[in-house]
């Protein structure tokens, strides 16, 4: 080979090898599943990161990850806190394993990786920066006003300090018991709503941390706070008994301002009997169930900015502490989501106007308002209309207690100034999608004075179905819209009448949650609330958090089985095992009362069938298959965390569960389970507990029972759960499209095709109870499509979607169908449209990520029928045998 010729192939060669590392990149870098998190408490926490490549079976061959100080020095391949070394592997989530993490310090990290043909990349240099980390960081006092529980008006605080040097950090961690907004010289600081989050407050309370640094000027500063009541002091009467829940008191806040100046030394600003409080401010009532009263006149301009005289305000009183957990707030924040203007807007009578904002949601509203000093203009917020066209709450103001002339539900009650006045309330929330204004006085007012906020976690959005039938869309769509309004820092029934977190509904909407949302934070957050509330027997209330109410009814099975059923779904979708290692011990402990409350390994201890159609189902038969439910996952997850002797007991409780389950309900002759209710018969098939040699005429049965019905659900919500998967799980897919798409009543389709934008808690419009409109225990249609259609399933021995089972199907008539989601490893997408007579079915599968795609039965294409496919995009032709 001559010279010239050997440089162009090296030259080939580099180019290639360019072209290659360009197209392989790292992204997505999050500590604790979050991006360049502050206030990280945990000395472990989890880094992770994900593998961009365009290359046909892209695969993760080795990872090195460095943690230092400097940024510079790590972006230069050195670091001095932890260098994990180079490690053959694929995973791509690791647990911090350097030395002992420091409090209030910043950590920069970055990982470099080699693909399945050595070319290696790097990531951008990411960051995280650890909060306290012990109780005994905390410089401040928990302070309060002089006010007791059932003093109305709001506590405002205020705290003036002098800078005299050059800052070059300002960290501040602030600890609630209650609800807060933070200013610093006039600015709020951050833009989350509702926080701290609601948490068991006698057991563990949360800090939120603020880079503050860019609102600290030389010389004179203020912090300013005014603290809510939310949860923790719940004045508002209602049956759940939070007026006497166990942690009640006035709110109180604990705070630390850190600064740190250019030569080095520090100052810390926190609570102590030096600061000013008043209850003088124009929030004179606020509760979580009802609404905020705010007084125009009683504004106090520029109170949380220097220049404020503070004369008139009184000192403060120390308190103890709520709890003895104060950890750090590391989840999604609450916001401020979207904003809707009125689609409808008209003046009922004289004074009374209604908004009409087109989608139910749970939110807020802002109103920008003109009249005469000391009117009263109240915002009523509801779901419904009466007959005449004015506002109807009677579906959501039926557990209220209170004064609803003095403290009305769901209304915010303003005095007006005089001038222009504008409120959006702050420590409160409603479910709504109509607002009736009433003025006392003449206003000026229009459609554009009015805009409504939808307020919800801000989880981001992984999921994404679209069809050529419109009705899936709506389904998805209400889906959704039902989901966010029901995710507030923990996932609750719905957001006007109770804002509770049934254990039911959680679990029964877990998957519909996290195929379409990446909701990771907060579901730890709520375990961690399970947790707080488990009795030292192993019992759960059915509302979790709660104060007290719920430990004593039908909290059983089939509702307090989220300790062993998220944790579980948390593992197989991000292929995390935090969530199963936190709570194995609460799982166990469940699991073990269970045990000794059952008489053959049965049990009647459970809510039943909620809300079904038309007929109940056997309560002892669906909650002793959730007992074996939570057996075999505590049995799996023995085995995964390596406790053999756990495994092995746990795992022949189950079957011992099932063998006595099927002993007293399974008819073998028949195929039917108890008295052969839709629910009775796709519960059992779903979660596992039919034996092999039965499961078909079980799934005949059933299928036959579905088409006997016009492909019509007559369940409740544990029906729902279970009865498309049940199908199309043991080859009666057709059946379960029929049923989820079906527009008559009772189904799904029956409420979008009424106009509902949400989910329902009762499949008849006309129902006198149990009737509120934005609900999501029947959610399982928002997980549906992606498992019954687009075929999307993780798989258990490769949890995360690292391996992807695939199993798509093409019903008759469906021209066009696409599922989205972006799983750990990146973006799955399943789909297709019909051509010709043939299915063109497209899949894509993420770097470092494979699947198993098993065809339809009856369905062929020139590959085959069963295909191992490594990470890329592929199309297929496909078409009946």
């Amino acid at each position: 080979m001559s010279i010239k010729r050997a440089f162009l192939l090296v030259s080939l060669l580099a180019v290639s090898h360019i072209a290659l590392s360009q197209s392989l990149k790292v992204e997505s870098l999050k500590t604790e599943h979050l991006v360049s998190p502050l206030g990280v408490d945990k000395p472990n926490p989890r880094l992770s990161w994900r593998m961009v490549s365009a290359n046909e079976g892209a695969a993760q061959n080795s990872f090195r990850l460095l943690v230092g100080r400097d940024s510079l020095k790590v972006s230069q391949g050195s670091g001095d806190v932890w260098d994990s070394g180079k490690q053959q592997s694929s995973q791509m989530s690791v647990r911090y394993g350097g030395e002992a993490l420091q409090p209030r310090t910043r950590y920069y990290w970055q990982v470099a990786i080699t693909d399945e043909q050595g070319v290696e990349a790097k990531s951008e240099v990411a960051s995280f920066e650890t909060g306290k980390m012990s109780l005994d960081a905390w410089v401040g006092n928990w302070i309060s006003d002089n006010k007791g529980i059932e003093h109305s008006p709001a506590p405002y605080f205020r705290k003036k300090f002098s800078v005299g040097k050059q800052v070059k950090q300002a960290r501040l961690y602030v600890a609630v018991a209650g609800l807060y907004n933070l200013y610093i010289n006039g600015e709020r600081m951050g833009d989350g709503m509702l926080e701290p989050v609601y948490t068991r407050f006698d057991r563990r309370n949360m800090y939120m941390t603020y880079d503050v640094t860019p609102y600290i000027r030389d010389k004179e500063n203020v912090v300013g706070i005014v603290l809510g009541n939310g949860w923790y002091n719940h004045q508002a009467l209602a049956v759940w008994n939070f007026d006497v829940a166990p942690w009640r008191n006035r709110p109180a806040f604990c705070l630390d301002l850190h600064l740190t100046y250019d030569d080095g030394t520090e100052d810390v600003v926190s609570t102590d009997l030096s600061w000013r409080a008043t209850d003088k401010g124009p929030l004179v009532r606020n509760n979580i169930y009802t609404g905020e009263h705010y007084d125009f006149t009683k504004e106090m301009q520029g109170w949380s900015t220097p220049d404020y005289d503070d004369s008139k305000w009184g000192g403060v009183k120390l308190r103890s502490l709520p709890s003895e957990q104060i950890t750090s707030q590391q989840m999604r924040p609450i916001r401020a989501c979207q904003e809707y203007e009125a689609a409808k807007f008209s003046e009922l009578s004289e004074g009374v106007y209604l908004y009409d904002f087109g989608y139910n949601m749970a939110g807020v509203t802002r109103i920008k308002v003109r009249g005469e000093k000391g009117t009263v203009v109240k915002l009523r917020h509801g779901e419904r209309l009466s007959k005449d066209g004015r506002l109807d709450q009677s579906n959501i103001d039926v557990y209220y207690r209170g004064d609803k002339e003095k403290d009305p539900f769901q209304t915010d009650i303003l005095t007006l100034s005089g001038g222009e006045d504008e409120f959006m309330s702050a420590f409160n929330y409603k479910g709504f999608r109509y607002v009736q204004v009433e003025a006392s006085a003449p206003v000026e007012i229009g459609k554009e004075s009015l805009v409504a906020y939808f307020v919800h976690s801000d989880v981001p959005q992984v999921g994404e179905i679209t069809s050529s039938n419109k009705l899936i869309e709506g389904l998805m769509a209400a889906a959704n819209q039902a989901y966010l309004s029901n995710l507030m820092g923990y996932p609750t029934d719905c957001p006007q009448r109770e804002k509770n977190g049934w254990t039911g509904d959680g679990h029964l909407a877990i998957e519909a949650a996290l195929y379409n949302f990446d909701g990771i934070t907060v579901y730890e957050k709520w375990l961690a609330d399970h947790r707080d509330e488990q009795q030292p027997n192993g019992v759960l209330p059915d509302i979790i958090p709660t104060g007290g109410w719920g430990y004593d009814t039908d909290n059983g099975l089939d509702w307090t089985s989220t300790i062993a059923i998220i944790p579980w779904n948390l593992y197989l979708f991000y292929g995390d095992d935090e969530a199963l290692r936190q709570c194995y011990p609460n799982i166990k402990r469940y699991v073990d009362y269970v045990g000794r409350i059952s008489r053959g390994n049965l049990t009647t201890w459970g809510r039943g069938d909620w809300v079904p159609v038309t007929v109940g189902s056997n309560k002892e038969l669906t909650s002793s298959v959730y007992y074996y439910v939570d057996a075999t996952i505590l049995a799996r997850a023995a085995g995964l965390l390596g406790y053999e002797a756990d495994q092995k007991r746990y795992s022949a409780l189950a079957e011992q569960i099932k063998d006595s389950i099927n002993k007293k309900y399974l008819n073998t002759e028949t195929g039917i389970y108890a008295s052969g209710t839709q629910t009775e018969l796709c519960v059992p098939l779903y979660w596992g507990v039919v034996p092999e040699e039965h499961r078909a005429k079980v799934a005949q049965n059933l299928n036959e029972k579905v088409i006997a019905s016009d492909f019509h659900l007559d369940v409740g919500v544990l029906g729902c759960k279970a009865l498309l998967n049940a199908l199309c799980e043991n080859g009666y897919t057709e059946t379960a499209y029929k049923v989820a798409i079906q527009d008559t009543y009772p189904s799904w389709g029956w409420w979008v095709t009424n106009g509902a934008t949400t989910l329902l808690e009762n499949w008849k419009l006309d129902a006198t109870r149990d009737i509120s409109d934005n609900h999501m225990m029947f959610g399982e249609i928002g997980a549906w499509f992606y498992k019954g259609l687009a075929g999307i399933y993780p798989d258990s021995e490769r949890p995360g979607f690292k391996h992807i089972n695939l199993k798509p199907y093409f019903p008759e008539g469906l021209e066009e169908f696409t599922a989205r989601h972006t799983s750990p490893y990146g973006e799955i997408v399943s789909g297709w449209t019909t051509k010709g007579g043939k299915v063109m079915y497209s899949v894509t599968i993420p770097a470092n990520s494979t699947a198993t795609l098993t065809l339809p039965a009856g369905w062929t294409c020139k590959e085959g029928e069963k295909l191992e496919l490594q990470a890329g995009t592929y199309t297929f032709a496909c078409k009946r045998r």
